[in-house]
């Protein structure tokens, strides 16, 4: 059994566990620590170090990171602290942890997983997984090879960018209901349709696992199913990217 060890930065929590690689499962409980206020680097970096410490790994990882990732330098931040551009991600934290460290984007890291594990596993074609979380992200594949940093969470939607109306925080933080906010996923999951004819669309995120609830209100035209993984996504696809 190979296990290697994966951290899945978000907006509003920072997770990690042990995966078996083999089976794309986690091995332990995974931890999950609120991301500081603000999520500086060095801030993140320490929590980083707090989650592997606590769970007594020793050893290479993966890190998911809500940015467009660049042979390990961030060139963006989503839902982070505007310092992280041009931070060198991958660099900074094998300097810290001692050890090799992948770095990448963070709905890249969830859309390897359902790849490689779950619902997008010989799936050929294109296929385009969304993350509806603190904000949106996107992971596009064509014949199971990743496109990496396509950024469809800020793509222009009606006048603004789209993860703007359709992030999930709506729902969970501010009172809007499935029944308002899924018909604006709908019209999200179309238009993307429109532009990437997708033999498959995966819906991920921590909403995700309310998917029976928001899916009859979905009509776009191909098949749109949860991730299998769900919100462990990220964290099997960043020790995945490690190996």
């Amino acid at each position: 059994m190979k296990v290697l060890f994966g951290v899945d930065v978000g907006g509003s929590g920072i997770k990690g566990a042990p995966v078996d690689l083999k089976r794309g499962k986690l091995t332990a409980d995974r931890l999950r620590i609120p991301t500081p206020r603000p999520a500086t680097p060095d801030a993140v970096y320490d929590t980083i170090e707090e989650v592997i410490r606590r769970q007594e790994w020793k050893g290479d990882l993966g890190v998911a990171i809500p940015a467009v990732i660049i042979n390990g330098v961030a060139k963006t931040a989503a839902n982070i602290h505007e310092s992280w551009v041009d931070t060198t991600v991958r660099r900074d934290l094998e300097r810290r942890l001692d050890c090799k460290v992948a770095v990448l984007n963070d709905a890249d890291a969830a859309g390897v997983a359902e790849m490689r594990y779950g619902a997008g596993r010989e799936v050929d074609g294109v296929v385009i997984l969304l993350t509806f979380g603190t904000g949106v992200g996107s992971g596009l594949f064509v014949d199971g090879t990743l496109v990496p940093n396509v950024e469809l969470g800020f793509m222009e939607f009606e006048g603004q960018i789209a993860e703007a109306t359709t992030t999930a925080r709506l729902v969970e933080e501010n009172g809007l209901t499935i029944e308002e906010w899924a018909p604006r996923v709908d019209r999200l999951l179309d238009r993307i349709h429109r532009v990437f004819a997708p033999q498959l669309m995966i819906i991920g995120g921590g909403i995700s696992k309310r998917f029976e609830d928001f899916a009859p209100y979905l009509g776009v035209d191909c098949p749109v199913v949860a991730a299998k993984l769900r919100n462990n996504a990220g964290i099997v696809g960043a020790a995945a990217a490690a190996s």
